[in-house]
């Protein structure tokens, strides 16, 4: 029964990515680096100084307002071919790690805990996204544009990470390995939501820093995964797949590309798109 949920979960996620993806690529879904950065975004406004005695708009309301526009934007950048491979793969993949979910759990359960309890509070969502915010604020007020940008794309990579991840549990509704305290479902083990938070968030840093300056954040988010098998709260097949859905959601995120920061990103402080060079 399980196997063949995730063999439904897989194929309902082709179903819905590859035929939007032509429909992506007629609307002109192209990386803005093939063009100069002053021909691929204009501001539909210009932004005007304030008036003599007219306070100026809140931050606050900037803010919100840039995240809604970029993150109906991701949105639209999901449906592409290099989501349907990473979606295909890693759900291929967790059909062929499903039949040793059970053993694979067995052997990590009995290792350290000492070792493996930090997996859970670094993946969890409060402290990714208080990262991601810290970022964003530290970027701000020291003027640093680009680490501003990476901090908002880790905002948004979050909070689509959890839409998703939830969105597929609530559908899929697969039973954990063992039943968990408190208020959480027993039934809301596939996919893994840490193994999904953890690896959007080194995706992102991946585009914005490249391979080199990722490459201890993606074993992190390793780290966590398999920290989810260890606690017995997921399946190697639930990390697997939500790790690929991660990949996904951090490379819709940052379409915009490293090298140009903001097309078509709203960055809060001007109310307008900003292209800049990333760094």
């Amino acid at each position: 029964m399980e196997r063949t949920l995730l063999f439904t979960v897989f194929v309902a996620t082709l179903g819905l990515v590859v035929p939007t993806q032509v429909l992506a690529q007629d609307q002109g879904a192209q990386l803005p680096s093939a063009t100069p950065p002053e021909q691929q975004v204009q501001p539909s406004e210009p932004e005007q100084p304030a008036a003599a005695g007219e306070e100026p708009a809140k931050p606050t309301r900037g803010f919100f307002s840039a995240l809604g526009h970029n993150l109906l934007d991701d949105v639209k950048h999901v449906p592409r071919r290099n989501s349907a491979y990473s979606l295909a793969g890693g759900g291929a993949m967790a059909i062929a790690v499903h039949p040793a979910d059970r053993s694979i759990n067995a052997r990590l359960v009995s290792r350290s805990d000492a070792f493996w309890k930090p997996g859970h509070i670094i993946g969890s969502s409060p402290v990714i996204l208080g990262s991601a915010f810290a970022t964003y604020f530290a970027g701000r007020l020291s003027g640093t544009r680009w680490v501003q940008h990476l901090g908002m794309d880790e905002i948004e990579a979050t909070l689509l990470s959890e839409a998703f991840s939830e969105g597929i549990k609530v559908a899929v509704r697969r039973q954990r390995p063992v039943q968990v305290d408190g208020n959480q479902s027993r039934t809301y083990s596939f996919p893994s939501g840490h193994a999904t938070l953890s690896f959007a968030a080194a995706t992102v840093l991946q585009q914005h820093l490249g391979y080199k300056a990722a490459l201890p954040t993606y074993a992190v988010a390793t780290y966590v995964a398999m920290s989810r098998l260890h606690d017995n709260r997921h399946y190697a097949s639930d990390v697997v797949f939500g790790a690929a859905l991660g990949v996904v959601v951090g490379r819709s995120v940052t379409w915009h590309g490293r090298n140009f920061y903001a097309s078509p990103m709203l960055l809060p402080d001007g109310g307008g798109i900003q292209i800049a060079m990333a760094h």
